[in-house]
């Protein structure tokens, strides 16, 4: 397998790849659905078809007119559910203390909305790992397009390369992270189906945090699993 180039940056996908959202946004998403006159979605259909942001799923669903009304359910839906149910991701916290502890300059940018992404973070206790902090709608475009992880790094004064990491679960933080000139590296805690995954491969996955924290450790002296 082929040796990973040493991080400067990492940026990270949140939702389910940071914290575990994925039953609270399934529900919200079904609500809306539902209120839409849609039909519900399974799991499997959601997790083949999620990735845009709320605007550009809906939008692609219900049409520039009404996506504002499917997106207010949505949202509504899982504000109203979400800090109940937040929770990080076995090791994760783990993870981000040892990255900030060695210097390696990290951020987060997710199709969530800013507003809310940043009281999720903050929630956690989550905001001092992070130098830039980027939702959905700040950028031209939302991911897969690579025009908000390469803001977010623009912001950071970093230069896209093989040097910076952007981690995440699904087929759609991997076409993002290639296409911005990036390594895309997939943490499998909601695998996205594989045939999503051959045009736009990762480099590397982990099946769980503690997975990449034993890897990342090999940079700063200790063994290389």
């Amino acid at each position: 397998m082929t040796e990973l180039v040493k991080p400067r940056a990492i940026i990270f996908d949140w939702d389910d790849t940071i914290v575990d959202n994925w039953h609270t946004a399934f529900k919200a998403l079904n609500t809306a659905l539902v209120h839409m006159g849609a039909e519900a979605w399974s799991e499997d259909e959601a997790r083949r078809r999620s990735g845009p942001s709320a605007r550009d799923l809906f939008t692609s669903l219900f049409g520039a007119d009404r996506w504002q009304e499917a997106d207010k359910v949505y949202y509504d839906t899982f504000c109203a559910i979400v800090f109940d149910n937040v929770t990080q991701h076995d090791n994760a916290e783990n993870l981000l203390q040892m990255l900030h502890d060695n210097g390696i300059e990290m951020g987060v940018v997710s199709n969530k909305r800013n507003p809310l992404l940043r009281q999720e973070i903050t929630h956690l206790g989550f905001d001092k790992f992070f130098k830039e902090i980027l939702g959905a709608g700040e950028a031209s475009a939302d991911k897969p397009n690579p025009a908000p992880l390469l803001l977010a790094l623009e912001r950071m004064g970093i230069e896209p390369g093989p040097d910076v990491w952007y981690l995440g679960d699904s087929h759609t933080d991997m076409m993002c992270a290639l296409a911005a000139g990036c390594t895309p590296i997939l943490i499998e805690t909601k695998p996205p189906p594989e045939d999503l995954l051959i045009k736009n491969p990762p480099a590397r996955r982990f099946r769980q945090h503690s997975d990449l924290m034993e890897y990342v450790r090999g940079y700063f002296g200790g063994p290389r699993p």
